[in-house]
């Protein structure tokens, strides 16, 4: 019998942990499904002042733990940068203004997201080198999750600070609408060139073995597609049909958004020409698909 494949549902990790001379974590209080434990939120850097990375949904709950996470560090908060503009990630940030006094937030613009939360961003993007005492982030645009994405080379350490790409246990989903599986394939790409020690992720726990936990998502992400291939040739049509083959072995309740992926996957073969649509149905989740 098949085991089943490692998912982040129901995963505890600490509230608050420290898993380096300059990266404190704090959990964001929004466990869910897809998110494990919830968001990792980080300051980052090793004096007074640190960047706060990605404050995580707005739980009444966080503002406590990213206090304690201050008191450990004995410092006080910089500025707030964002991976990107999904709600988990940037709808924190009000609360955490509220709290603490207007602080600068950077990000690389996605005004259809941003403009609904409604928050002053200062752009940042590929390349962009924000500095604090102990740590410099270096900005890589890794679209492909969501077009705004943004990881992040501590330099310090040569690790990575890997938003929604990478995730500590699984895999992220693409976004059917929002998302682009060939562009996430060349972020991969891009990221492994870096040859990043460790990876802190945006859920779950640190990777200690960076690059060789890329070359596995990129592994992971081309024996999809051959899985997909083969389940067109058993007969399966509809996305969902694929899905009830190719995560057979994952908890149903992963279903609706492992769709997601399918679909991003479909569509990435449909512009290599390695599948079409049977019909003349636009919606890509309606359509039934087939091998040409």
């Amino acid at each position: 019998m098949t085991s089943a494949p490692p998912v982040m549902m129901g995963m505890k990790l600490p509230d608050i942990d420290q898993w380096s001379e300059r990266v404190i974590v704090a959990l964001g209080q929004n466990p869910s499904v897809f998110a494990g434990p919830g968001t990792n939120t980080y300051l980052v850097g090793t004096g007074p002042e640190r960047i706060l990375l990605d404050p995580g949904g707005g739980e009444t709950a966080y503002i406590p733990f990213l206090e304690q996470a201050l008191e450990r560090g004995a410092c006080r908060i910089q500025e707030i940068v964002l991976t990107h503009g999904h709600p988990d990630h940037i709808g924190g940030v009000r609360q955490v203004i509220e709290r603490f006094g207007e602080l600068e937030v950077k990000k690389q613009p996605w005004p259809m997201m941003d403009e609904t939360h409604h928050v002053e961003i200062t752009p940042i993007e590929d390349g962009s080198v924000i500095h604090t005492e102990g740590a410099t982030l270096r900005a890589l645009h890794t679209p492909g999750h969501a077009p705004d994405h943004l990881c992040f080379i501590l330099e310090e350490e040569r690790s990575l600070f890997s938003g929604d790409n990478i995730l500590g246990v699984g895999t992220t989903v693409i976004p059917a609408e929002s998302g682009n599986l060939g562009d996430y394939m060349a972020s991969l790409e891009r990221l492994l060139e870096e040859e990043p020690t460790r990876i802190y992720p945006a859920h779950g726990p640190c990777i200690e073995q960076g690059t060789a936990k890329i070359r596995e998502y990129i592994d992971h992400r081309l024996e999809r597609n051959r899985q997909i291939l083969d389940a067109l040739d058993q007969g399966a049509a509809l996305p969902m049909e694929i899905v009830e083959i190719v995560y057979a072995a994952y908890p149903k309740v992963l279903h609706p958004a492992a769709a997601q992926s399918v679909v991003s996957h479909l569509l990435h073969l449909e512009a290599r020409e390695e599948v079409a649509r049977n019909n003349d149905e636009p919606s890509p989740h309606a359509a039934r698909w087939r091998r040409r």
